[in-house]
């Protein structure tokens, strides 16, 4: 028996070397093939942040040209209606020298219609319309009360009696409030 133990010692060393063999070959492919799989995800997320940086910049580029756009449209928004009323400007400035030449009331105040006529054209060629007031319940949405008298009719309490500065939409929304007088 102790010839036995004594070659199973010796055996069992060599036995112990070979099985240790295969893992650490294994372990090492894996080893490898995990560096190379961490190198390939390293150039996929450089690639990543690249896109990412270049959109970014296109993103910020776009939102710079966009503001810069928006100006100089705000620049120029009111040219158009400001081009159509140069006539309207050209015929006061023509009435006011017949008014100084003139003492014919009748054609000055032709003239001034025409002329009030061709201004309110062109606004409401542009959207402008004035409100309807007078005789209307008084809203504090779209009127502002100046003051408030007696009403000569009962019916006409709440409702506007005078109108003392005209209100105006421009396209159906309010850019003026009516400055109105009020029956109480």
């Amino acid at each position: 028996m102790s010839e036995n133990t004594e070659q199973a010692t010796q055996n069992a060393p060599e036995v112990a070397n070979e099985q240790p063999a295969k893992p650490r070959l294994k372990r090492r492919s894996s080893i490898i093939r995990l560096k190379e799989k961490i190198h390939l995800l390293k150039e996929k997320n450089e690639e990543l942040v690249d896109k990412y940086r270049r959109l970014f910049a296109d993103f910020d580029n776009f939102k710079k040209r966009a503001a810069k756009e928006w100006l100089e449209k705000n620049k120029e928004a009111g040219k158009d209606v400001i081009v159509q009323l140069l006539p309207v400007l050209d015929d006061f400035e023509r009435a006011l020298k017949t008014i100084k030449a003139s003492e014919n009331l009748d054609a000055i105040r032709e003239g001034s219609e025409l002329i009030f006529n061709k201004l309110k054209k062109n606004l409401e060629q542009k959207g402008l319309e004035p409100m309807v007031a007078i005789g209307q319940p008084f809203d504090a949405d779209s009127h502002d009360a100046i003051t408030e008298i007696p009403a000569p009719k009962e019916e006409d309490k709440g409702k506007v009696l005078d109108e003392i500065e005209k209100g105006y939409l421009l396209n159906g929304k309010i850019i003026r409030h009516a400055k109105v007088v009020v029956g109480k």
